[in-house]
């Protein structure tokens, strides 16, 4: 991994760029002695941050339709709400 100072990336952005196209390798950005930004190709964000963020939602979406099904089993089913929906009273 490069290490440059934001004054670089700033002055050679277009050139840092098609380092980062070229190698794949991330860029650490730094502001004085820390460290402030990286750098990373679009497959990687991909990769790293889109997949796990579709990974979460789907794991919510999961957890809500195991709440709604618990809700479910304790009241009737459907074939009694329709039996009541049409007159035929149980």
């Amino acid at each position: 991994m490069e290490r440059v100072n934001a004054l670089k990336v700033r002055n050679n952005l277009g050139q840092i760029l098609d380092q980062l196209e070229k190698t794949g390798d991330p860029i650490l950005i730094s502001k004085g002695k820390r460290i402030r930004a990286v750098l990373i190709t679009p497959e990687d964000f991909d990769r790293h941050f889109l997949h796990a963020k579709a990974e979460e939602e789907k794991q919510r979406f999961l957890e809500n339709i195991r709440v709604l099904r618990k809700k479910r089993k304790d009241k009737a089913n459907s074939l009694d709400v329709l039996r009541k929906i049409r007159g035929y009273e149980a």
